[in-house]
């Protein structure tokens, strides 16, 4: 709804892209890099969906990872934010992985109420 809403120069203007919706509906933030959490959790977003992390793959990468992205794999949460990231494909890059296997991760959206 909201694709590459607000960007100016470098990254995506979070404020301008979430400002003015609809508070009691839930907002699902599909952001390439998971690094972007904190300012997500900080305009109300109930799930982000990241990559980028490819998992950490394999170490150093994996220490690096970690220092910048709040969540290097799977699920995690940042204040009342959930946070997953997928390890990806494995598509891009050397095919090397190491503890980070690839995957694709089907998500079934349901409402508080039936969960």
């Amino acid at each position: 709804m909201f694709s590459g809403a607000g960007r100016r120069g470098c990254g995506p203007d979070l404020g301008e892209a979430l400002g003015g919706r609809d508070l009691s509906r839930p907002v699902v933030l599909l952001a390439h890099q998971p690094v972007l959490a904190d300012e997500a959790a900080g305009h109300g977003v109930d799930l982000q969906l990241s990559g980028h992390t490819h998992g950490g793959q394999m170490f150093p990468p994996t220490a690096v990872t970690s220092l910048v992205s709040p969540v290097n794999s799977a699920l995690g949460k940042v204040e009342f934010t959930q946070l997953y990231v997928t390890n990806g494909t494995g598509c891009f890059g050397p095919p090397v992985r190491v503890g980070a296997p690839a995957e694709i991760t089907p998500l079934e959206p349901r409402s508080p109420l039936s969960a």
